[in-house]
């Protein structure tokens, strides 16, 4: 049988897992699968071919042991009960302790070997008398994760201001660097709070297009170049990228927006940077 990709686990990772001789996996089957941390529950999303596996960097995640039963899913209903109940146990011990630190989800895993606690903090956590505390509790192997906002919205957040599911629970399998430089070349309004996805941070899909921005601005004559038009020598000051278009003022400094194929090439001149 072919290997398989398979998410799985609260933060949605991603693996490549071995599956049985005599047993089918079809693409969305929800399975029982070993990884690293013990059992846990998984989704199979494609047949984990080399290009795939190569493109996206996958590494071994485990194998597969069976489809989800009727058993196992009233057995997962129950964990995602006790689940609620550990968050709850949980804050009444970081109460306790006088933590500086903000519990944001719980993961018990399938098979009980872990129960996995998220949490936000500022700084370092010295976590080791609330493990003490949740252990003795709770009867079983306790590990204290600290995640940034972006995963934090990777465990809470739904939909985004498209009105699809956020990216980074959906398909993202890392988070990609978006800076303010790639909001400006998309000609995004610098609002925050319209640029900012549900983490705070600046919007993962500015980064999706950004290759393909950067790719069409080298096929225009650069800002601040002097270029001939119909109506003379003129000097680029702005692009309409995905257009094709170009923003040009003649000496009089009237500007015509105008396709970039109108323009002849452009002749040697000092680029200038023109602020948004």
């Amino acid at each position: 049988m072919p290997d398989h990709v398979v998410r799985y686990g609260a933060m949605r990772f991603l693996g490549v897992f071995s599956a049985p001789e005599s047993q089918q996996f079809a693409r969305g089957a929800r399975v029982v699968a070993r990884t690293d941390r013990g059992l846990e529950v998984g989704e199979v999303l494609w047949e984990a071919t080399a290009a795939l596996v190569e493109g996206l960097g996958l590494s071994k995640g485990g194998a597969l042991l069976r489809v989800m039963t009727a058993d196992d899913e009233r057995e997962l209903s129950h964990i995602r009960q006790r689940e609620r109940d550990h968050f709850q146990v949980a804050l009444r011990c970081i109460r306790q302790v006088g933590l500086a630190m903000r519990l944001v989800a719980v993961e018990h895993l399938f098979g009980g070997e872990r129960i996995v606690f998220y949490y936000v903090a500022d700084g370092r956590v010295d976590f080791r008398e609330l493990v003490r505390l949740l252990a003795s509790e709770l009867q079983t192997r306790i590990e204290m994760r600290q995640i940034g906002v972006r995963d934090e919205a990777k465990l809470l957040a739904d939909y985004g201001d498209c009105g699809k599911a956020v990216c980074c629970k959906s398909h993202l399998v890392e988070m990609p660097p978006v800076s303010m430089k790639m909001a400006k070349l998309q000609k995004a309004t610098l609002d925050p709070t319209k640029i900012s996805g549900r983490c705070g941070r600046l919007k993962c899909c500015l980064r999706f297009e950004h290759e393909t921005y950067e790719r069409l601005q080298q096929e225009l004559p650069p800002i601040g170049a002097r270029v001939q038009i119909e109506d003379g020598s003129v000097r680029v000051v702005g692009h309409e990228v995905l257009a094709g278009r170009i923003v040009v003022e003649d000496d009089q400094r009237v500007r015509k927006l105008l396709p970039a194929a109108e323009a002849a090439p452009p002749e040697t001149a000092e680029p200038r940077e023109v602020r948004g």
